[in-house]
């Protein structure tokens, strides 16, 4: 009786469990994948793209010049306006002068007797009083009191300090009676008439500036767009940065001040068939980068190489064509060949 009710219990386990895996569902075939709809797409097209440097300038004057006096002495005049117009040639600083004038008085004194003498021995040449030896000699030393006039009017001309060009007068740095030598800074006279504007490009846009492109800039403190005009470039890339130096001219310089900070906009054209797709259809790598592409309803990655990157948007430059459809969303779940379901194109 025992063994009876044991081989009932076995009977209706074994009948159990048959009922069991045949309700269960098959197992799937070796290498067949799963297909992710929870993904976003972007089909890539051509789209006109200005590309856009934004670097960081210095507005210079567009003359600047440290005066320095050419001789040594005295200051007997001084006539500094600081921070005020001067115009070309006005008189800015007078050393004192009194002993070149003196000799300069002397040598002209000289110089009368020397042409008397030449005329009255010119007179005698023409009778045979005196030999064309003494004659030659006259002359000569006429011409030497007139070479050390020249000369002395050059020392007396140095004596005095005069504006080289209109500008506007910086801090003068000396007093009146302080004695001077060419080494001595007097003041800074720069333009008043124009300011330039000095910035740094990288390397790789120094092909696409041109002279005369137009940009615009902005100055510390200030909302207003200024706006400039490139004049010419270092035409040297620096070794250190890898920049190209490139001075623009500044349209309108009413107020603004050298020596500003400024942020430069350049635009460096346009581009109509740059391929743009969004930021985060990007997959940052150690060496690359990579896109998902779907083809065929299958998930392919791509490694690919980006331009310049604008609001939401990259450009690609290589690894893609027009019409590739990149996923944008559910990238984790994709592995490649797996199936690609987009809930949402754009």
């Amino acid at each position: 009786m025992k063994h009876l009710f044991s081989f009932v219990l076995s009977a209706l386990f074994l009948f159990s469990c048959g009922k069991s895996d045949k309700n269960a569902a098959p197992p799937a075939p070796k290498g067949a994948s799963l297909s992710v709809s929870a993904v976003e797409g972007f089909v890539a097209k051509p789209s006109t793209l200005t590309e856009r440097v934004t670097a960081s300038g210095n507005l210079v004057p567009a003359e600047e010049t440290e005066l320095h006096p050419e001789a040594s002495g005295r200051v007997v005049n001084l006539n500094l306006p600081e921070g005020r117009l001067v115009r070309k040639g006005d008189l800015l600083l007078k050393i004192f002068d009194e002993d070149l004038k003196t000799q300069l008085r002397k040598l002209e004194t000289q110089l009368k007797q020397a042409e008397i003498t030449e005329q009255r021995l010119a007179e005698l040449l023409k009778v045979k009083g005196v030999s064309q030896q003494e004659y030659d000699l006259a002359v000569l030393q006429t011409q030497t009191y007139k070479a050390d006039i020249e000369l002395l009017r050059v020392n007396l001309s140095k004596t005095e300090l005069r504006a080289p060009y209109d500008g506007i007068l910086g801090l003068r740095r000396i007093s009146p009676g302080a004695y001077v030598t060419p080494a001595t800074a007097i003041t800074t006279l720069r333009s008043a008439s124009a300011l330039k504007l000095d910035f740094a490009v990288p390397e790789k846009y120094s092909q696409q500036l041109r002279i005369g492109q137009p940009l615009e800039f902005k100055v510390e403190g200030s909302t207003a767009t200024h706006r400039a005009t490139v004049q010419a470039t270092e035409q040297r890339i620096s070794e250190g940065s890898r920049d190209l130096q490139v001075r623009a001219v500044v349209a309108e310089s009413r107020g603004l001040l050298p020596g500003a900070f400024a942020e430069v906009s350049l635009a460096l054209g346009n581009n109509t068939s740059a391929l743009l797709i969004p930021n985060q259809a990007i997959i940052p790598q150690a060496r690359d980068k990579k896109v998902i592409l779907s083809k065929n309803g299958k998930a392919t990655f791509v490694t690919v190489k980006t331009g310049v990157r604008q609001a939401g948007m990259i450009e690609i430059t290589e690894g893609i064509s027009a019409g590739d459809t990149v996923c944008t969303t559910g990238m984790l779940f994709l592995r490649p060949d797996s199936g690609v379901t987009f809930s949402k194109i754009e």
